[in-house]
């Protein structure tokens, strides 16, 4: 565990006590009187594995494939059994290859719309590969408004250090064009060997002259368990890249969303992460609300044995103290790269000046945010050491979860 996340830890929960996840679970998730509920959906199977990729997945195979949907759909019934349908603010699918499953999305949708109505849209995940006339035109048929293709780099030499195959574009672009969608989202790794602004530049221009609306611009993090063995760039070198890239797209009149994202305008946006609450279906998906955090089973085996048991595949639990989910709803919200003081006064009845004045005048003191217009916004600076530190937390706390999930289907706790 890094000194910088566990001193950085006790000091914003005042308290020296770790975040303990254990093995129990709730049989009923209280989210009806949620606030701003998001619900995510994930899809564990791909055609082949990108060395790069930390997240759960395997290989397709139909038979596992249907197996998991039924399991799937279960585990939505024995989570949400309320009479009234609640209103959510959006539903995305991730991976993994979502796509694969296109004909069995529609029946996932379909019990999702038994529980709840959904305001802002359907978003989907989609390979490159998949963004074809036909699979736009069934996508589009079944509700989903919002898509985000992961094409990491246009340029060949990158997608050989990530282990992509050589891809023509030609065919999505003219797709793009043919069928369209609210959001289109494109996403992109930076901080590669041998990666130029100039570089990252040229894909910037290349998504949004051939049919992105949003872009998300990722650092490479070099997880412990996956198979990269990529060289770091440095710290200095990130920060650069990173400026250069906002920089560019402000002067182009892009609107920056996250710290990572950027639209042609305000409304075009493609974001899993950044709600209040939200609730995660299948294996590995997450759950945040008021109180607690849960993550489900790495292992699809276990997560449909568990479901057919009719018992929710929670693998660890978290439940939170106050000052815990203060630390978990402002690290997600400034993901956004700006804290609204009102909402935060509204969700934990509390100023946020009166909880952290100290550590506002701090930032502000640094120059690494400034106040405007009831928001707490980042600077350049400020977006820049999120991201160094967001960059720790994920190797201090995910990678080690992560990890460890990943061996074990139900572990008897973690202490992070």
């Amino acid at each position: 565990m890094s000194i910088i996340t566990t001193v950085t830890r006790m000091w914003l929960t005042r308290s020296t006590k770790p975040f303990l996840f254990v093995n129990d679970y709730d049989n009923k998730l209280q989210y009806v009187k949620t606030n701003n509920l998001g619900l995510y959906i994930h899809i564990p199977f791909c055609k082949t594995i990108c060395s790069f990729c930390p997240y759960c997945k395997v290989e397709y195979r139909e038979e596992l494939a249907e197996k998991y949907v039924n399991a799937l759909i279960k585990e939505i019934n024995l989570v949400c059994d309320s009479k009234e349908r609640k209103e959510i603010t959006s539903l995305y699918f991730g991976g993994g290859t979502p796509a694969l499953l296109i004909d069995k999305l529609d029946e996932i949708i379909t019990v999702i719309k038994k529980y709840f109505i959904i305001s802002e849209g359907i978003g989907i995940e989609l390979h490159p590969n998949n963004v074809s006339i036909e699979t736009l035109k069934k996508l589009k048929q079944l509700g989903i408004t919002k898509i985000s293709i992961g094409i990491q780099s246009f340029q060949d030499k990158f997608l050989h250090i990530l282990g992509r195959e050589k891809t023509d574009y030609s065919n999505m672009f003219k797709a793009l064009e043919r069928v369209s969608f609210e959001t289109v989202s494109m996403d992109f790794i930076f901080a590669l060997p041998g990666q130029t602004f100039e570089l990252i530049k040229r894909d910037i221009d290349i998504a949004f002259q051939n049919g992105a609306n949003h872009i998300a611009i990722y650092p490479f993090i070099d997880f412990s368990f996956t198979e990269s063995t990529l060289k770091k760039m440095s710290n200095k070198e990130k920060r650069k890249l990173l400026d250069d890239i906002t920089n560019y797209c402000v002067d182009k009149g892009y609107i920056r969303d996250s710290i990572w994202t950027f639209a042609k305008n305000s409304n075009k946006k493609y974001s899993s992460m950044t709600r209040d609450n939200f609730l995660g279906f299948g294996c590995s998906a997450t759950t945040l609300l008021d109180k607690q955090f849960k993550i489900n089973t790495f292992s699809i085996e276990d997560y449909i044995k568990r479901v057919d048991n009719r018992k929710i595949p929670t693998s660890l639990t978290l439940r939170f103290t106050k000052n815990q989910r203060m630390i978990y709803y402002l690290f997600w919200t400034a993901y956004t790269t700006r804290v609204n003081l009102a909402e935060f006064e509204k969700f934990f009845n509390i100023k946020l000046k009166t909880q952290y004045g100290f550590e506002i005048w701090l930032m502000k003191i640094l120059k690494l945010i400034k106040e405007r217009d009831g928001y707490l916004e980042m600077t350049l600076k400020g977006a820049f050491y999120y991201h160094y530190y967001e960059n720790y937390y994920t190797l201090a706390y995910i990678d080690k979860m992560w990890s460890v999930m990943r061996k074990e289907a139900f572990p008897k706790e973690l202490i992070l």
